[in-house]
């Protein structure tokens, strides 16, 4: 009995950890446009990529479906979704007021070991900024605001933000390639000054810098999927 209860606890790990496996390289092929929009997922063929069966396989896209990053049409069929520019406006809404509220309360709330995590956050990201690892620059990015929410010490606002700048993902890697991936030293320096206000417990000045901050990702993506190119017509 016992060895039946041990043998049944290790195949359920490895399931697992198959199932997470699976996930996490989908997630990221996902969000990282190497699967673009609308691209189809084969159950089968994934099976054969990662050499397990279709269960755990099965059990990653439920999990990538609950995220909205895979849809199943109505004839069975699973695609990659497609990216959601009727939304857009909502999205930056949100996005805008979490970059506010999060560095403003790092201000008031932060200890000084987050100022620690928050600076070698920040260092990863010059350092990917300066390889033009545009993948890299994403994730250090995201990991930067990401520990200036921890510091804020609202975990609502670090579950909202968090699952914004996941979803910003893909807008981001489309900004960054058209600009052959190469990031300008002004979102460096930007952090920067928002680490320089926290410090300094400058709450007033905290939220205008995340604002700002965000304001200019926003309006750069605005452009990029709007474009400013104008029909000239002589008359």
């Amino acid at each position: 009995m016992k060895t039946m209860t041990v043998t049944g606890a290790v195949t359920e790990r490895k399931r697992g950890s198959g199932v997470k496996l699976v996930y996490d390289l989908l997630r990221d092929e996902i969000l990282d446009l190497v699967l673009p929009p609308g691209s189809p997922i084969d159950e089968v063929q994934l099976a054969e990529r990662f050499k397990m069966s279709r269960t755990p396989i099965r059990e990653a896209l439920v999990r990538l479906a609950s995220e909205g990053l895979i849809v199943t049409l109505p004839n069975r069929s699973t695609m990659v979704s497609n990216l959601d520019f009727l939304n857009l406006s909502p999205f930056f809404d949100a996005l805008m007021l979490m970059y506010r509220v999060t560095t403003q309360l790092a201000a008031q709330n932060h200890r000084p070991e987050d100022l620690d995590a928050i600076r070698a956050k920040q260092a990863e990201f010059a350092a990917a900024v300066k390889a033009q690892d545009a993948l890299a620059m994403i994730a250090t990015n995201a990991a930067f605001h990401s520990a200036i929410a921890e510091a804020g010490r609202n975990p609502y606002f670090n579950s909202l933000f968090s699952r914004l700048l996941d979803e910003g993902r893909r807008f981001l890697r489309l900004y960054y390639q058209s600009y052959d991936d190469r990031l300008p030293q002004q979102f460096v320096d930007e952090h920067e000054a928002m680490i320089a206000a926290i410090l300094a417990r400058d709450t007033v000045a905290a939220e205008r810098l995340g604002k700002a901050h965000a304001d200019q990702i926003v309006q750069q993506i605005q452009k990029l999927m709007i474009g400013d190119e104008r029909l000239e017509i002589a008359l």
